[in-house]
């Protein structure tokens, strides 16, 4: 009996696992929101929100988790803003860490500026795990939009990241079950 109950769990890992790997979210079509969210930490996230404030679709944008260290006039420069969309539409989040606190920076930013619907913006693989962290703290009523960034994610990234949503989800789950 104990045996069909493991292969059961590891079939339900196993193809949880493929399903994970294989049907990574995409990009967005062009779809019009109250505020972008970038999650920093890997290449094309932060160019890729800064150009959909320069197609208008939409008018602000946070970038969430920046160094400490990064002032507005360097971002600028590295990313090529100019003063005008750098002063009126991008807010550089310096509260975040990672992806939880992502999701709480995000949420008051969000509250702030009375937005009711948001773009989120992160690479494919961390899209499932970011969605699910910010649908935890956003109040009510918020549309989330998921825009990924592709990108070519190792083995081992999909297998670390499989595994912090899978935990998350557990945890979560377990302490809700729990009260």
């Amino acid at each position: 009996m104990f045996r069909r109950i493991a292969a059961f769990f590891l079939l339900l890992w196993f193809f949880g696992f493929l399903w994970f790997a294989v049907t990574l979210p995409q990009p967005a079509g062009a779809q019009r929101t109250d505020a972008v969210i970038v999650l920093t930490g890997g290449p094309g996230r932060i160019p890729h929100a800064i150009d959909v404030l320069r197609r208008d679709l939409s008018p602000r944008l946070l970038v969430s988790g920046v160094d400490p260290e990064v002032r507005p006039v360097e971002f600028a420069r590295e990313y090529d803003v100019p003063p005008r969309l750098m002063d009126c539409c991008i807010t550089l989040g310096y509260r975040a860490f990672d992806t939880r606190s992502n999701a709480v920076e995000a949420a008051n930013w969000l509250g702030a500026n009375r937005a009711r619907s948001v773009r989120v913006v992160t690479v494919d693989w961390h899209m499932r795990r970011a969605a699910y962290e910010l649908g935890r703290e956003l109040p009510r009523g918020i549309k989330v939009l998921r825009d990924a960034v592709r990108s070519e994610p190792s083995l081992r990234t999909l297998f670390l990241e499989y595994h912090k949503l899978l935990a998350r989800w557990l945890i979560d789950t377990w302490q809700e079950w729990r009260q």
